[in-house]
């Protein structure tokens, strides 16, 4: 039986929560760890490579998490991400003597695990629970659950750099991993009612036979390792130790641009002009696609040249980051939508979870090439790469069919 749209609604809101608090203290925790470990003294390879466990995890835990959902369902999976996310946060309260290389990936690597888990089970929902009459589009769905996110990534960005300087490293991730608990708590109490009829698929159907997903998930992976081979360790790095900006600023700066970005994705299907009815039928997104690439391509190579021409780096970075912010967030909210509209209803986990498999794989890409090409070559060299790999994502979208809303 189908659930009303008020009880869709309420077990919709309840899952957004709980991802929520993960991605605010995933937020805090990847730029706790960037600035914590780079006073330190790790190299910018060293610091990269804390997060390659994180990254590989993803790609595993997003193709077996798909699985393992339509096994057990995916309230469980959402749990159980926060719990390992408190774990990740509870390891790293030991004394600096002991916080090696090897040890912070391992912690990664389980808080890895756990947002691959989380976000698969918050996104996965969405097509399961959105009422088959709802007025909305489910593109507005996906772009309310994927821009809030990233608006609370960008707040967690923030209260990373400002609580490190306020409070220190070790008090901000007791903080963190109470508040975690409290919400872990509260969803054990509120979530038992929400239940998922989706087929208990072979381990042999992981990955996916759909050509369109298959498509749209190569896309992804080069869209993502264009982001993160430049921004997520490269960027964060050079302000500190190039341009001397401080905990602050360098926090300040990332979470401005990730909430700015996440109220954009939200906004996405009325910039594209895509949500006129229920369904989008003759929506032809490898057109939108191409299109808004396109423009994405242009921005890191005007960045770089930039960069090579005039003196003043840190105004051409910020100035720069606005339209690079406005068009990635266009272009992975129509990914985030064309996902769900191209996977089956009765197997959403599975082809979620393969897709996000490709995105786990293009942030990992993007991290390995990021400190490597940092460390020799520089942050120029890590925007001409960036431009490469949009190019690749943008052609690799030109064959994609229209979707349908089943």
């Amino acid at each position: 039986m189908t659930d009303s749209p008020s009880t869709s609604i309420r077990q919709y809101g309840l899952v957004t929560l709980s991802y929520w608090a993960f991605t605010l203290t995933d937020g805090a925790l990847r730029m706790l760890v960037l600035l914590y470990f780079h006073r330190l003294g790790f190299s910018p390879i060293e610091i990269a490579s804390l997060f390659i466990l994180y990254e590989i995890s993803g790609v595993f835990t997003s193709l077996l998490g798909g699985w393992l959902a339509s096994r057990v369902g995916l309230a469980p999976t959402l749990q159980l991400g926060l719990v390992l996310q408190i774990l990740a946060i509870t390891m790293l309260l030991v004394d600096n003597q002991y916080l090696t290389v090897a040890y912070v990936m391992i912690a990664q690597a389980l808080s890895g695990i756990g947002k691959d888990l989380n976000k698969l089970s918050a996104k996965s929902s969405i097509k399961i629970l959105r009422p088959e009459n709802a007025k909305d589009s489910l593109f507005n769905w996906v772009a309310l659950l994927t821009g809030s996110k990233n608006t609370l990534k960008g707040v967690g960005f923030f209260l990373g750099g400002a609580l490190l300087s306020l409070i220190g490293f070790q008090s901000t991730l007791i903080l963190m991993a109470l508040f975690l608990v409290v919400i872990l708590l509260l969803g054990i109490f509120l979530l038992p009612r929400l239940k998922y009829a989706e087929n208990k698929s072979k381990f042999k159907e992981l990955f996916s036979k759909s050509a369109a997903i298959n498509r749209l998930s190569f896309a992804r992976l080069f869209l993502f390792g264009s982001r993160d081979i430049w921004f997520v360790v490269a960027l964060p790095v050079f302000l500190q130790s190039e341009l001397g900006w401080s905990y602050w600023q360098v926090g300040s700066l990332m979470s401005l641009w990730i909430i700015g970005y996440g109220g954009i994705q939200t906004l996405a299907p009325k910039i594209t002009g895509k949500f006129k009815s229920a369904r989008i039928g003759g929506f032809q997104d490898q057109t939108t696609l191409v299109h808004w690439g396109s423009l994405l391509f242009v921005i890191p190579l005007v960045m770089a040249v930039a960069m090579m021409l005039f003196d003043n780096i840190g105004l051409i970075i910020t100035i720069c980051l606005i339209p690079y912010g406005f068009l990635f967030a266009i272009n992975s909210s129509v990914h985030s939508y064309l996902i769900l509209a191209y996977a089956s209803r009765d197997q959403v986990s599975l082809d979620v979870g393969f897709y996000y498999m490709a995105n786990a794989g293009g942030r990992l890409l993007g991290t390995i090439l990021s400190g490597i090409i940092f460390q020799y070559f520089g942050l120029v060299s890590c925007l001409l790469t960036a431009s490469s790999m949009i190019f690749i994502s943008t052609f690799a979208a030109k064959s994609l069919p229209g979707p349908t809303e089943d």
